[in-house]
């Protein structure tokens, strides 16, 4: 009996669970240990609850503690916090939080899971009365209960899930203001694309403010707080939520040998291996590997967990798979908008060395003779040297979703301009043009 260990319970760590009894039912014994008390939920559905797209938090479980444990006969756990790994006797340490209680347990395989922590500045006042993240489902819940009486929210951060945020309250016609300490929205899109999110955000009445660094916090005299101070500039507030990244959940792995980044996230090989024998990792604490890039990155995404957990449960028990690895592919909507980003953008591939230059096309979502048709704003990067696809943005109301999906899988297939203008997609008046806008944007390279 193979005796395995998953250390976090929720979109890399269950998929490599039920890949180990699947795979290996006779003879696998597995353990999960999540730091919380909740299984597999959808941690990038929150912003929708508060949005009203999903009715409750419990819609966001896929599968329950008692559904592990009852059905598939994991040892699921919960408020287990590990703190420690003994990586010579192979056993696993930390604290039961309900009981207040150590507990010990051997491996004879290790899976780290255990995501991602928000972050928040250490600045004063952080720790008041109303200062928020959310990054679980009773972070949700918390925020909920205060939203039926302060709806005064700033929101500092203007990357996903900042966004994410502003769409919901705004939805919800609660009065919201974004920090960004930057000068555009989503920095992870050139600079010549955010401003279509910044005209949205206006036009919907989302107060924008830019390069502006948190510096404290005050509470007034109830202990809430009511005052935003951002380069000594004073903003009134009665709900404060931090949007301003996460970092690898891997404080405790410091002082273990196992290889970690700068950031904290934890070099991995293509079968999720670590540099310990033993040891594997995947998901937000682990890193990626970029196939434009050709290197290893941090881009912490449920698609990503999901499937670097189903790879390293699969290698945990003994059957060859290797992770192919990421485009860099993400999507989100910011109200009347989805925008969407594959590959590199432009300032990337600059910050790299890669010889690369951009093509910008407006087209439409459908034919262009259409009433209804609604413009799509696409960005094509490439390299100057031979034409390689390198990365594309677009932005728009309608149909940015199918054709990013389109880009990231000429990307995966390492497609020149030439030949994803060859491409045969689909074309009827109510879908496209006859020539599809990437397409288009396409031929306008020389």
């Amino acid at each position: 009996m193979t005796h395995y260990v998953i250390i976090g319970g929720d979109a890399a760590g269950m998929s490599a669970a039920m890949q180990i009894v699947r795979r290996n039912p006779e003879h696998a014994e597995v353990t999960t240990l999540e730091r919380g008390g909740i299984y597999s939920y959808a941690q990038c559905g929150l912003p929708y609850v508060i949005e009203g797209s999903v009715a409750q938090t419990a819609d966001l479980v896929a599968r329950s503690r008692e559904t592990f444990r009852e059905k598939y006969g994991i040892d699921a756990r919960i408020y287990h916090e590990v703190q420690r790994i003994d990586l010579e006797k192979q056993h696993v340490h930390g604290i039961d939080l309900e009981r207040d209680q150590a507990f010990s347990i051997p491996y004879d395989k290790l899976l780290i899971a255990t995501g991602a922590d928000p972050i928040v500045p250490p600045l004063p006042g952080n720790d008041v009365e109303g200062v928020h993240t959310l990054k679980t489902i009773p972070d949700l819940e918390h925020l909920q209960r205060e939203l039926r009486q302060h709806r005064q929210v700033t929101i500092v951060g203007g990357g996903y899930i900042g966004l994410e945020l502003a769409e919901a309250f705004a939805t919800q016609q609660i009065p919201v203001r974004l920090v960004e300490q930057n000068d555009q929205l989503a920095k992870m899109f050139d600079d010549d694309m955010a401003p279509l999110l910044l005209e949205e955000a206006k036009a919907q009445g989302i107060e924008v403010v830019f390069n502006k660094t948190v510096t404290e916090l005050k509470a007034g005299a109830d202990g809430r707080v009511n005052t935003l101070y951002a380069n000594d500039e004073a903003f009134p507030t009665n709900l404060v939520i931090f949007a301003t990244g996460i970092k690898p959940n891997t404080s405790f792995l410091h002082d273990t040998g196992i290889e970690l980044n700068e950031k904290g996230a934890i070099h991995v090989d293509a079968q999720m291996k670590t540099n310990i024998s033993n040891v594997y990792a995947a998901g937000d604490c682990a890193m990626q590997y970029h196939r434009i890039k050709e290197q290893h990155d941090y881009l912490p995404l449920g698609t990503h967990a999901n499937k670097q957990g189903r790879v390293a449960g699969t290698n945990m028990v003994g059957v060859k798979k290797p992770f192919q690895g990421v485009v860099g592919t993400s999507i989100f909507r910011f109200l009347r908008l989805t925008a969407a980003r594959t590959g590199v953008s432009e300032k990337e591939a600059e910050a790299l060395g890669i010889p690369a230059e951009s093509v910008f096309y407006t087209g439409t979502d459908i034919a262009g003779y259409f009433t209804d048709k609604k413009p799509l704003h696409i960005k094509l990067v490439y390299r100057t040297d031979h034409h390689l696809l390198l990365g594309a943005q677009i932005i728009g109301e309608s149909g940015v979703d199918k054709r990013i999906d389109v880009l990231a899988t000429a990307l995966f297939h390492s497609m020149s301009m030439d030949e994803f203008e060859d491409l045969d997609l689909s074309y009827a008046p109510p879908y496209n043009g006859v020539w599809d806008p990437m397409q288009q944007a396409a031929r306008r390279v020389r």
